[in-house]
């Protein structure tokens, strides 16, 4: 009784071991608990008066939530062919393009302004995409750079400055 225990126990635990979502869903748990538990150290107020504490404490309890979904519908779903975790062959160009994305936005945003940073972030993270062309990758760049200034300065009044020179 105990060996046709442990080898479905086995099979079981081989299908979850090898599921993105079971990871993913996991993940999304573990960062929507401590989001949420991390929210207690501040003030969170009332509905009617929201303090500093209540948007994580809300955002990592919606986290949570989606997470524990994400988790049960892997673990219910049967395994697919493409359940691999790592890619078969890796895309340097496209890990190098989307961690240099942010990085230059934190540089250019410093030196240059909110419009150049928001620029440069999507247009080389957007080349990172092998199918994306050099004219795509421009108007993509460029759209969201002024959907995002436009968003960010005039209806979030973030005191960004828009362009700037120097640091």
């Amino acid at each position: 009784m105990f060996e046709t225990l442990r080898k479905t126990w086995d099979v079981y635990f081989e299908t979850i071991r090898n599921k993105r979502d079971v990871y993913a869903g996991g993940l999304m748990v573990l960062i929507g608990i401590s989001v949420a538990l991390d929210s207690l150290s501040y003030d969170l107020g009332t509905l009617t008066d929201m303090g500093p504490g209540m948007f994580p404490l809300m955002l990592g309890i919606i986290l949570t939530v989606i997470g524990m979904v994400i988790f049960g519908i892997a673990l219910a779903t049967p395994s697919g062919e493409s359940e691999r975790i790592l890619p078969g062959t890796r895309d340097w160009r496209g890990w190098g393009c989307i961690l240099a994305g942010p990085i230059l936005f934190i540089i250019l945003g410093d030196y240059l302004g909110l419009v150049p940073a928001v620029f440069a972030c999507v247009f080389v993270s957007a080349l990172g995409d092998r199918s994306a062309t050099f004219k795509g990758s421009l108007v993509l760049a460029a759209c969201v750079a002024i959907f995002g200034s436009l968003l960010f300065t005039y209806v979030l009044n973030v005191p960004f400055p828009l362009f700037q020179w120097g640091g």
